[in-house]
């Protein structure tokens, strides 16, 4: 049985990584898009990882399929299209912040019938996020898969991270993005992300919310300040690591990566009888991996391995 299976977008990000010295913008085409890097983050810390999605028949579809196959990622689901292969403009503040703009290709043309039926009910926990949501055919595929592994009994994780250059508005956003909540047991959103589905800027009262619409386990980013959890009716808040930043791109998608790694480590019900105390392992565990991206530049290429977590001031 696989551990994650991963549904949505892999791309190209065009990071900036610095200027000539003519003072022009210096790009590096790193390999991303949110669901595959949470698949490569797991299967990295030790998971057994696949991804459905769609790339272009140019260089970068084989490059990210490449890169798939070289992290250990299933890749058996990902079709190649007829679009190019999706790109996103990443510029980088002296701070670290990220801005995005996007050339979207083949990732919105994933269709349901190119959704792998039996890889959903063959795993334990399906992942998507709300970038396959904004646009094309990958939308009703993304909730096809989401519905299809609920109604199997799979577990459903959900990361509705907002780019805004994606939609026409918040209120669009908003409504998108809620559309999947039903489906979902564990979801993972940022600080920014909470009032566009909550209406609430509060994490203790966002994630009330988000719990009493079914959703088992809430996390909540909180950047340098660590993550928020709300499970079984309680919450609290784990510190984060203090690193000097690089590139904060892939962290969010690593840190949860790290999550249902560790989880999927409980058996086949990853959340059946977890314990608070377990559950503030994992989080504690998920915010170093999130840290030591963080301290590199791009999201795949900074992710770390188990090795490098277990090892030195990272124990």
């Amino acid at each position: 049985m696989t551990d994650i299976t991963a549904i949505g977008e892999i791309l190209i990000d065009l990071t900036q990584t610095g200027v000539n010295e003519a003072g022009v913008p210096i790009f590096a085409a790193n390999p991303g898009g949110a669901p595959a890097n949470a698949a490569v983050a797991a299967s990295r810390l030790g998971a057994a990882a696949a991804f459905i999605g769609k790339v272009g028949q140019d260089g970068f579809g084989s490059y990210l399929r490449r890169v798939l196959e070289e992290n250990g990622v299933n890749h058996a689901g990902l079709r190649t299209g007829s679009d190019m292969t999706t790109m996103a403009i990443v510029s980088v503040d002296s701070s670290g912040e990220r801005d995005f703009r996007f050339v979207r290709g083949a990732d919105c043309a994933l269709s349901p019938e190119e959704v792998d039926l039996e890889a959903l009910h063959h795993t334990k926990v399906l992942h998507f996020g709300s970038v396959s949501l904004t646009q094309g055919i990958a939308r009703s595929a993304t909730i096809f898969a989401a519905r299809s592994a609920h109604q199997a009994g799979t577990l459903v994780s959900y990361d509705p991270n907002y780019r805004a250059s994606l939609w026409n508005n918040r209120a669009e956003a908003s409504e998108w993005m809620r559309i999947p909540l039903p489906l979902v047991d564990i979801i993972k959103l940022s600080d920014e992300e909470l009032p566009l589905l909550t209406g609430c800027d509060d994490p203790e009262e966002g994630s009330r919310i988000l719990e009493e619409r079914g959703i088992s386990l809430v996390l909540v980013t909180l950047g340098g300040n660590g993550s928020f959890c709300r499970w079984k009716g309680e919450s609290f808040t784990v510190p984060g690591v203090s690193v000097n930043v690089a590139d904060t791109n892939g962290a969010g998608d690593t840190f949860l990566g790290a999550v249902l790694s560790r989880l999927c480590r409980r058996g086949d019900k990853p959340l059946d009888n977890l314990s608070r105390n377990e559950l503030e392992n994992i989080l504690t565990f998920a915010n170093r991996a999130a840290a030591l991206t963080c301290s590199r530049s791009g999201a795949i290429p900074a992710m770390p391995t188990l090795a490098e977590l277990d090892g030195g001031n990272w124990k």
